[in-house]
């Protein structure tokens, strides 16, 4: 519920943050007090244009400065870094600043999209109700994660891209108790998009052809290419990053440097400014003029990555697909000049282009197809989005050790999970690991009894199984608790509680058990009966057995170990 809740105020802030963005365009560009959506381009204002971006980043610096520093950035990486490293938990000041601050830079003519900052509000609204109400840091990733994607399902109409972006990317897992509160929340943002915006697509395209074999294989071999295009915009992305590290001013003032180029850019190239969503429908239409294209592959890319660089505020979403369709258009245009019988369609290949980048950056395979369709409308686009994508994934993955969401977080040494696989607890039982104790004592023995008893054997676990007359068992014995008690009975030594598990019953909850009662060993029982025990060291050798036997499968069904360490090597050397 409270989920939904969210849901709803995030649709309401989303519309909130397209109308502040269209304010301070108009206000910056037009002089004028108006909400009517327009974009920078057609301002008069000569060269006093490239002082806009900079009297803007001037402000969303102080706000970073004095207001809060987690204000910087493209929000998704930071919500993942709060997600690993602090329990889910947002500055509540985020939800007032980021979308303030967002407006500020994308109304002064910052190259980013709405999606970004919406995202990082959304997730901060989901972090601070979930400290509100004190729930659990599990319980709060989840309310995190639907509060973000519930805002990019308002932006864009998209809820299922959104909760493959929340599984992809922020959950770091796939089950019902996570999926089913993202999905109700992205469902819901969706319902505040048709409410707020419409219910057209939002990048509404002229019908496109169904794809023959041969244009098939084209949009393919196009995905290959732009996945290491891909990867080299991620990485000059942090490399832009580095170089104002260097400088000896405060982080306060690199976004002010940084609207510099995107001031004198914006001058020669008035469309390399501000959300630019016209940008991408005019792409995807297949008739955008060659110098158009170019533009807005090589110039909007130069804007927005020194933009980005210099730690503004703003996305990389809308960036990514106006340079990844640019880029599919252009490459399109070049094999229809050389290769007139290829099949293709310009439209098409700026769409799998656009995917294609976004799948190659963020390693979100699945978003990106599945955006392109929503957004789109376009079926027939399935199958080379499909190819194109899943091609660029494979090449950045082999070109990057992580990605253009993941490589800030990786370079302060945190570690996002970058696959899903089931727990290996969970597939193995008690049976599995269970070993027959060396030593059990009987509860009526003496404390200098069970002493002589361990003096004489191997035995080097803490607690003992201890058992009745009959053999049943009955305990656990605390060796620590034999020193001074020589003359007590071991029954009299032994805690109330004796847990147990069954041979049918999962690791994971005798792995809990171990823990909860701070045991070195755990009975495991059979219709009533001692069956052996079961120990940490035993848990982790047949865990580390099953590791050792899903990576021989992956070996073989990749190819042969040489061909593998060599692959790996290529991409070592690659990523320095």
């Amino acid at each position: 519920m409270q989920a939904l809740l969210n849901a709803v105020l995030v649709g309401c802030v989303a519309k909130g943050l397209v109308l502040l963005i269209s304010l301070f365009t108009n206000l910056s560009f037009y002089g004028k007090f108006s909400f009517e959506e327009r974009g920078p381009a057609g301002n008069q204002l000569g060269w006093a244009v490239v002082l806009v971006p900079i009297i803007g980043s001037i402000i969303v610096g102080l706000m970073a400065r004095f207001g809060s520093k987690a204000i910087r950035g493209h929000g998704i990486p930071e919500a993942m870094e709060n997600i690993i490293l602090n329990e889910s938990r947002i500055p509540p000041v985020i939800t007032l600043l980021k979308p303030l601050s967002a407006a500020i830079s994308i109304g002064t003519g910052g190259p980013f999209g709405a999606e970004g900052p919406i995202i990082a509000t959304g997730g901060a609204m989901g972090s601070f109700t979930g400290q509100v109400i004190h729930i659990s840091s599990a319980e709060r990733k989840v309310l995190l994660a639907a509060g973000a994607c519930a805002g990019m399902s308002a932006i864009f109409g998209s809820p299922l891209a959104a909760i493959l972006l929340a599984i992809e990317l922020l959950l770091f897992e796939f089950s019902p108790r996570s999926v089913i509160p993202v999905a109700l929340s992205c469902i819901t943002g969706a319902g505040m998009h048709l409410l707020l915006f419409g219910n057209d697509p939002v990048f509404a395209m002229p019908e496109i052809p169904v794809v023959s074999d041969r244009a098939l294989v084209v949009y393919v071999l196009m995905g290959a290419g732009i996945g290491v295009v891909a990867a080299l915009v991620s990485r000059s992305v942090y490399w832009v990053e580095d170089l104002f590290e260097r400088l000896p001013l405060h982080w306060m003032w690199w976004p002010a440097i940084g609207a510099v180029a995107v001031g004198v850019i914006g001058y020669f190239a008035p469309h390399t400014m501000g959300v630019g969503y016209d940008n991408i429908k005019t792409l995807l239409t297949g008739q955008a003029a060659l110098s158009l294209v170019v533009s807005l592959c090589v110039l909007k890319y130069l804007s927005w990555v020194m933009s980005l660089g210099s730690g503004t505020s703003g996305g990389t979403l809308a960036p990514l697909f106006t340079i990844g369709g640019a880029l599919g258009a252009l490459i399109g245009i070049v094999v229809l000049h050389w290769f007139p019988g290829s099949d293709i369609n310009i439209a098409t290949a700026a769409l799998i282009g656009m995917a294609a980048m976004f799948a190659g950056a963020s390693r979100a395979l699945l978003t990106a197809i599945v955006f392109a369709l929503e957004t789109t409308g376009q079926p027939h686009g399935l199958l080379p989005l499909i190819g194109a994508c899943t091609t660029a994934y494979f090449v950045s993955f082999f070109l990057m050790k992580g990605s253009i969401m993941t490589e800030k977080i990786r370079r302060r040494g945190v570690t996002a999970p970058d696959e899903y696989t089931p727990d290996v607890l969970q597939q193995l039982n008690a049976s599995m690991v269970l070993v027959q104790p060396s030593l059990m004592v009987s509860g009526s023995l003496t404390a200098a009894q069970v002493s002589m008893l361990l003096d004489n054997h191997s035995y080097y676990h803490r607690h003992l199984l201890v058992t009745d007359a009959a053999g049943r068992f009955t305990g656990y014995l605390d060796r620590e608790k034999l020193t001074g008690h020589d003359n007590t009975t071991v029954d009299k030594l032994m805690p109330a509680a004796a847990p147990f598990v069954w041979e049918e019953d999962d690791i994971t909850m005798a792995v809990q058990l171990l823990e909860r009662y701070q045991l070195s060993v755990l009975a495991v029982m059979r219709k009533e009966e001692l069956s052996g025990m079961m120990t940490a060291d035993a848990v982790l050798r047949v865990y580390s057995s099953r590791q050792r036997e899903a990576a021989r499968y992956h070996s073989a069904f990749f190819g042969n170990t040489r061909l593998l360490r060599l692959m790996a090597r290529g991409k070592r050397l690659l990523a320095r």
